[in-house]
């Protein structure tokens, strides 16, 4: 077995998707009840990254079934499926079988969650696999039907950061909800910018991501719109005291964000100019839940 090879295949630099929400959802907790289990902590963490990676397996899958990985001209490292399908290095079935295992890994945590905690955590675990992997597989095929984005958002933010915070605490608060809106947002504007490589090939094989029903211009403007979103929202949550003051170190990442909107604004159509874009918005996701987190944890002490 060629380890490198299985980490390309299930992308697994792209697990900072749910490690970013955990940690969130778990400093949250902390601040609201000062409760921290360690075990269940490790015990969610290493059960969204085996769905994460399940998800990842059969999205690669069905988007070679559907000939969207096949067509596709211009793979870059952030959008185009991990290619070992098509580069022949992972028979498509073993692609197909791994996935399989791996959401049953990731369900058989849940299920421990839900002997513990209850039938709540079921809600989570459920619409979580479910929104993943019918994202690419029939008959939902929810990316192929403008939704791509709203399930990623709320598959890798909402869902995760408010599981998280449940496995610690047992409730679910409005206050958690709230804070799990502007990740939501960004994982689903790396979604988004990594939409604009793949537009020609998705256009294609009728997969209606919003790059492809609002044009690049239009989308490209939306992409913008949101970014900025995360901040207003923000201030907006430490304004009515919502958030605690220190979530305001989320601001330092505004220079990835300015990168990001810079960048894009001006290669929007050029598949290899725009992908610093699509790696700030990586950067953004990742940096800007962590400060998030951070700036939760602060306000437990000071």
């Amino acid at each position: 077995m060629d380890f490198k090879l299985w980490i390309r295949a299930v992308r697994a630099p792209f697990f900072t998707a749910v490690i970013v929400p955990v940690v969130l959802g778990t400093a949250i907790a902390f601040h609201d009840t000062g409760l921290f289990n360690l075990t269940y902590f490790l015990l969610a963490l290493a059960g969204m990254i085996f769905i994460h990676a399940g998800i990842n397996l059969s999205n690669d899958y069905f988007d070679h079934k559907s000939g969207a990985d096949e067509i596709n001209k211009t793979p870059t490292p952030f959008s185009g499926g991990s290619r070992v399908i098509q580069e022949g290095l992972i028979p498509a079935n073993t692609i197909l079988t791994v996935s399989l295992l791996s959401l049953i890994i990731g369900s058989a945590i849940g299920f421990y969650f839900y002997m513990i905690l209850g039938n709540s955590i079921l809600f989570f675990a459920a619409t979580g696999i479910f929104i993943g992997f019918f994202y690419t597989a029939p008959p939902f095929k929810l990316g192929y039907r403008g939704l791509g984005e709203l399930m990623a958002g709320l598959g890798f933010g909402a869902l995760v950061v408010t599981g998280a915070y449940y496995v610690q605490t047992a409730y679910i608060s409005s206050g958690i909800i709230l804070a799990s809106i502007p990740v939501a947002v960004l994982i689903a504007m790396v979604l988004f910018i990594n939409e604009f490589p793949d537009y020609a090939a998705d256009k294609k094989v009728k997969k209606k991501t919003f790059v492809v029903i609002l044009g690049k211009k239009n989308a490209v403007k939306l992409y913008h719109f949101f970014l900025v979103f995360t901040y207003f929202w923000i201030m907006a949550m430490v304004f009515i005291k919502v958030f605690p003051i220190f979530t305001l170190l989320t601001f330092l990442t505004l220079p990835l964000a300015i990168k990001a909107i810079r960048i894009s604004r001006k290669n929007y159509d050029k598949v290899p100019d725009i992908l610093p874009a699509n790696a700030s918005t990586i950067m953004l996701h990742l940096f800007f839940g962590l400060l998030f987190a951070l700036g939760y944890f602060l306000s437990s002490f000071i």
